[in-house]
């Protein structure tokens, strides 16, 4: 299922969370793992004078520059390089999120792995809305997978996927690869769905009939779908569902959450990255993986 992915990666400590599992996936599924890096974004068109993603600062990049950044890259990993069998180092100039993008197109990769830091002023690493993160969400084809917490950097392979859907279009695409991963990496699955109640005042009857009314459709949607696969349960809960979605998967000891993008905007192009998917990327203590499109899932 995963036969290459492609580290996005600045070669930051904030990035090492996201290195970590590439690299552990790779050895565990025998995939390649491409290390990619944008060296900087040009200061004007065709100019080799360009800003430094990590320190801002003007680099004029040459071969000796080259040389350096794929070394400084070799030695920050060297002891994940050498534990897999196929790994290679990319650089380039340009603006990071087209570039993963391209490289992602070029290489064909089957996942996006990448690191996201809040408080940082790094449009390579920042992992919110109008960021490189957002960018590479929204158009990527393949899934992207982003760790953002330390603690989240540090699991067992794949045991138990969640795959929380909001009944969008996009969701579907989500709930394929999750489908998928959990078949072929034998995985438990739960599908889950959060009732958002923030902001409501709903007596306990009503929120059971929503209840009972979200599972049976979890039931209709994704139940046909499921083939042969046994391996699943379907929970529904109340609350603020970035919240909700942390809950269940820290129950669970989740491996992997799963989410559309974005929420509720049915036109990917047009969609932001959605607030429970941010959130829950900020808080959760395992990967988490975005889908928008269906094309590599």
């Amino acid at each position: 299922m995963f036969k290459k992915i492609l580290l996005a990666t600045s070669g930051a400590p904030s990035t090492f969370g996201a290195a970590r599992v590439a690299f552990d996936m790779a050895k565990r599924y025998g995939a390649e793992v491409v290390v990619f890096n944008v060296m900087g974004v040009p200061t004007k068109a065709f100019s080799q004078v360009v800003n430094d993603v990590r320190t801002g600062e003007e680099i004029e990049v040459d071969d000796e520059y080259r040389a350096w950044v794929e070394e400084e890259l070799k030695s920050t990993f060297e002891k994940q390089i050498e534990s897999v069998e196929y790994a290679k180092i990319v650089t380039t100039t340009g603006v990071p999120s087209r570039e993963i993008l391209r490289a992602a197109r070029a290489e064909d990769a089957d996942l996006i792995v990448m690191g996201a830091s809040s408080g940082d002023s790094s449009a390579y690493r920042k992992g919110y809305p109008g960021s490189t993160l957002q960018r590479v969400a929204k158009a990527a084809r393949c899934p992207v997978m982003t760790v953002h917490r330390e603690t989240a950097s540090y699991w067992g392979g794949f045991g138990n996927i969640v795959f929380a859907t909001d009944f969008s279009k996009q969701a579907e695409s989500a709930f394929k690869f999750a489908l998928n991963s959990a078949k072929e990496l034998g995985c438990d699955l739960t599908l889950f769905h959060a009732l958002d109640i923030s902001g409501k005042v709903l007596d306990q009857n009503a929120i059971e009939d929503k209840l009972i009314a979200a599972r049976a459709r979890i039931r209709e949607t994704y139940g046909p779908l499921m083939g042969d696969f046994k391996d699943f349960d379907i929970e529904v809960w109340e609350g603020v569902p970035y919240v909700e979605v942390v809950k269940i998967a820290r129950e669970r000891s989740a491996d992997l959450i799963v989410l559309a993008h974005h929420s509720r905007e049915l036109d990917p192009e047009l969609a932001s990255l959605g607030s429970t998917l941010e959130q829950v990327i900020l808080r959760a203590g395992c990967p988490v993986v975005s889908v928008s499109k269906p094309d590599k899932v």
